[in-house]
């Protein structure tokens, strides 16, 4: 059986918005003229989405998320700037996603991911799938966060970082550089800890995959010489750079802007 659409009495809603079917929208919620909301979307209550913000199918929206609010730039001159959200997210209580600084570039979220409580998303992000950001995580301006990624509790990242595929940041980590794929981020300045080997055999990475991240960890982050650009070179000329994993960190860490997390 279809269950229809639902509007608390209490729910503010404007006529101009669009909203999708078997969409459930609680007490006290707050829908502004450009949101576009997907099939199946649940808002608890006490939720705000606001802005041109764009949202896919069967996100869930828990009490007091604010989303979609203007971009906290000081470059910010009023535009109509956009939020792109895609399908399947969880966004809990107080979580905060600001849409990007200009027309050209929206905030983007990917699908299947999950924002827990007091995490804060800024201007011109860009996250992939599968994603979890923990309690009180802040992501500053033009971050980008590749797929499965986890940040822990109350960690920090400064704007314009990279955050690769597969990664883990412990909690109260301060990130001012891209984290590489694959790896285990901790510290306070953050630190390579070594390989996110049990992130990747949940997620079904081939043992022998892990093994070739394992040897190149070694060359890239224990070499005493630390001379980056040797190892990458020594790497791609190894039967270890072949893998899709290798090859993948070889290519984030030549296309880094800020340089990476030794």
């Amino acid at each position: 059986m279809e269950i229809p659409l639902v509007i608390h009495p209490t729910a503010i809603v404007s006529p101009l918005a669009k909203i999708g079917n078997q969409v459930r929208i609680g007490p006290y919620c707050v829908i502004g003229a450009n949101v576009e909301l997907g099939d199946e979307c649940v808002l608890h209550s006490h939720v705000v989405l606001d802005g041109h913000s764009k949202f896919g199918r069967g996100n869930e929206f828990f009490p007091f998320a604010m989303i979609g609010g203007k971009s906290q730039d000081l470059k910010y001159l009023g535009e109509p700037t956009a939020l792109e959200v895609g399908d399947h997210n969880v966004f809990r209580e107080n979580t905060t996603v600001h849409r990007g600084t200009h027309e050209n570039l929206p905030t983007r979220i990917g699908s299947h991911n999950l924002l827990l409580c007091y995490a804060h998303v800024a201007h011109d992000c860009q996250l992939g799938d599968h994603i979890i950001l923990s309690n009180s995580v802040g992501l500053a301006g033009h971050i980008v966060v590749e797929d499965y990624v986890i940040v822990s509790g109350f960690a920090g990242v400064h704007q314009f970082c990279r955050i690769g595929r597969h990664s883990i940041i412990g909690g109260l980590s301060k990130v001012v550089q891209d984290v590489p794929p694959f790896m285990i981020v901790d510290g306070n300045p953050a630190a390579t800890r070594g390989v996110n080997i049990i992130g990747l055999q949940r997620r079904g990475i081939p043992d022998e995959d892990i093994r070739a991240l394992k040897a190149a960890y070694k060359k890239l982050f224990l070499k005493k010489d630390g001379n980056l650009a040797t190892s990458i070179s020594a790497l791609k000329a190894s039967h270890t750079g072949d893998t899709p994993q290798v090859a993948h960190l070889i290519q984030f860490i030549e296309n880094s802007e800020r340089g990476i997390i030794r």
